[in-house]
């Protein structure tokens, strides 16, 4: 008799905990043969709240850390996904591409980490800036975070997508919750396990799996939201999106980048979730007394 395989369950990653979806429900994605992979949650509305809050909660203290040692925190990403490539590799080639493939898109994935890891105390000399003015001021111009940002990962793409929309905005000292690939979600909840072993803190990452049909109305709406990132080619979801988020002034982003070229890296994917701030300092008089401005 066949032995009958018990497939893995792969649970969601809210606040550095692994819990099974609150609604129980869960969907099988095939392979490219018709067999089953995996069982993954489908994550409700419940699930998103709950992430949201977990952001917010990881944000305060994310975004005042020294870059420096953000820079530190991804690099540990890296060293950890470097670690684990086998099994990562092994999930990729199991949704359906050659293990030629698979190598380059864990190699990049890595390379990516890496990559933000060196603009994290570089991004603010770069694009911040001290601006000229006709009055006795001083008048600088600096980037802060946005907050927490809801990120609609790309569908066909399973690591290198899900690597290279969360780290610039985690760079930038934001917090994040993505949905991931709905046909390709095997990868998302293991690199969540990469996140939880590395030094990232509780709640700066939050990685669902589920629909996009689903989730998509309740990331527009929710008011702790601030900004969206949604990486599809899906038009009407797109003005949708933007529809919901105007009602409380919430930025969307849509990228169809081509993840697995060096386009799909650059700086401007960090400033796209910042906002500036700009300071008005009075010149000191010669005789040490304030200008009147």
């Amino acid at each position: 008799m066949a032995r009958l395989e018990i497939l893995k369950t792969y649970k969601i990653y809210i606040g550095g905990q692994f819990p099974r979806t609150e609604s129980g429900r869960f969907y099988t994605p095939l392979d490219s043969k018709g067999n089953p992979l995996a069982n993954v949650c489908l994550s409700s509305r419940k699930d998103f709240r709950n992430a949201v809050v977990a952001a917010r909660k990881a944000f305060g203290s994310w975004s005042e850390r020294a870059a420096f040692n953000r820079g530190q925190i991804i690099y540990r990403i890296a060293e950890m996904l470097e670690g684990r490539r086998a099994q990562f590799e092994e999930e990729i080639i199991k949704q359906g591409k050659s293990a030629k493939e698979a190598k380059q898109e864990v190699d990049l994935s890595i390379d990516r980490l890496v990559y933000y890891t060196g603009w994290c105390d570089k991004y603010q000399q770069v694009f911040s800036a001290v601006n000229p003015v006709a009055s006795s001021h001083f008048n600088f111009s600096v980037l802060e975070p946005t907050g927490v940002v809801a990120v609609i990962a790309p569908q066909d793409s399973s690591l290198i997508g899900l690597v290279s929309t969360i780290i610039p905005i985690i760079t930038g000292g934001n917090t994040v919750v993505v949905l991931a690939s709905e046909k390709l979600p095997l990868c998302a909840i293991t690199f969540a396990e990469v996140l939880n072993s590395s030094d990232v803190p509780a709640g700066i990452i939050n990685i669902l799996t589920g629909q996009e049909s689903e989730l998509l109305s309740h990331m527009g709406s929710h008011k702790d939201v601030n900004a969206i990132l949604y990486a599809s080619d899906h038009k009407e979801n797109y003005f949708k999106l933007k529809k919901l988020a105007s009602e409380s002034v919430k930025r969307v982003y849509r990228t169809e980048l081509n993840f697995m070229d060096e386009s799909a890296e650059n700086p401007f994917l960090i400033t796209d979730f910042q906002e500036v701030k700009t300071t008005w300092h009075p010149i000191e008089n010669i005789g040490g007394s304030s200008s009147n401005y």
